[in-house]
């Protein structure tokens, strides 16, 4: 779908673009500001990025989060990004979503029923130690 919007062939409210990515007004406004930074080429989800791309992302991230501070001053702002449905992605195609924040708004609780207890050092220290080589 998103290729779609970038071709042109499905309409979108576009609030900026470049050689490399677009962002434009998702269709579901949970919050007035609700924005979507994609990369202008397909990619299924953050696997598939370069390291480029995903500076590029959130390089146009920042600056739409300054226009949407400045446009609608919100409490928060939230970044959400997510990968394969069962982590919650609807779309095939990388994108950022960007949520102007208010106080009791509802959306995006992390922790639905309260945030889980500290995991130990020594337990951090070896998932740590699992990833640095693949790094």
């Amino acid at each position: 779908m998103f290729c779609r919007i970038l071709a042109r062939q499905l309409p979108a409210s576009f609030v900026a673009e470049d050689e490399t990515t677009a962002a434009f007004m998702d269709l579901r406004q949970p919050v007035p500001g609700h924005v979507l930074v994609v990369p202008r080429r397909h990619a299924p989800t953050i696997y598939e990025l370069t390291p480029d791309e995903g500076a590029a992302v959130m390089n146009l991230a920042i600056r739409v989060a300054r226009s949407l501070r400045k446009v609608f001053s919100p409490a928060g702002l939230s970044l959400t990004q997510s990968n394969g449905a069962i982590a919650g992605q609807e779309v095939d195609h990388f994108h950022l979503h960007l949520q102007p924040r208010k106080s009791g708004d509802g959306i995006l609780r992390v922790y639905p029923h309260s945030a889980p207890a500290p995991t130990a050092r020594a337990q951090l220290d070896e998932l740590a130690a699992q990833l640095r080589p693949h790094i």
